[in-house]
């Protein structure tokens, strides 16, 4: 009906505008920040910039399928657009299912691989693994990836970055362990995680409702 195509063109419309805000994002991140918040020296283009941008482009695609396949009521294009939010829906499923029967060697692999990328910490090319680093021990307030001891490796000697500092100064890594912080970056980040998990999770069902709703209408209005 005309009312439903109005809904599917509003909700492509949006998409195409969300993904422009996550586009426009991504690529503020990386010209002002560099790779921020890349960690992984084994998957260095994996950077909140870069996400942001092959997310936002990927939704700008649907979502201007779909408003040509609405507006041009071509059934190819509404049949594509179903078929790309079903593969969407598909990996996101996946990706779950993986995540939680694979938790133990994930937690494995990803604290070997930070550990890794502490020895990249503060060298040149590496602004965005040094500012993310940064940034996570300053505001969870913690030092290293399992423990402070994490960084005697990295540096050869008994001193951590400033930003592993109860009180921030100058060359305050340095000092004794009675002014860092104690707690493990990766525990408290996971502990963290956890905690919110359930607003993620009412998001992800939120989104997954909304794609199940879409993909039973798109192959009726492919068939009108």
């Amino acid at each position: 009906s005309l009312d439903t195509i109005t809904e599917f063109l509003c909700f492509s419309l949006f998409s195409q505008l969300g993904g422009c805000g996550i586009l426009g994002v991504g690529i503020w991140l990386a010209v002002t920040q560099g790779n921020f918040a890349t960690l992984s020296s084994s998957f260095p283009s994996l950077s909140a910039a870069n996400l942001l941008i092959v997310t936002g482009t990927f939704i700008m695609i649907i979502g201007f399928v779909g408003c040509i396949g609405a507006i041009k009521e071509n059934k190819c294009l509404l049949l594509s657009f179903f078929i790309m939010l079903l593969i969407i829906f598909l990996l996101e499923l996946t990706v779950v299912i993986l995540f939680f029967v694979y938790t133990d060697k994930i937690d494995k692999y990803a604290q070997r691989d930070l550990k890794k990328g502490l020895h990249l910490y503060g060298t040149d090319g590496n602004i965005g693994l040094t500012n993310a680093w940064s940034i996570i021990q300053t505001d969870f307030r913690c030092c290293g990836v399992s423990n402070y001891t994490d960084w005697f490796e990295v540096y050869n000697t008994t001193r951590v970055p400033d930003s592993c500092c109860l009180e921030f100064s100058e060359n305050c890594g340095l000092h004794s362990p009675g002014t860092w912080w104690k707690a493990p970056c990766y525990e408290t980040v996971k502990v963290w995680l956890q905690e919110n998990l359930l607003a993620v999770g009412i998001f992800g069902l939120c989104t997954a409702m909304v794609q199940v709703q879409f993909n039973i209408t798109f192959p009726i209005l492919t068939n009108c």
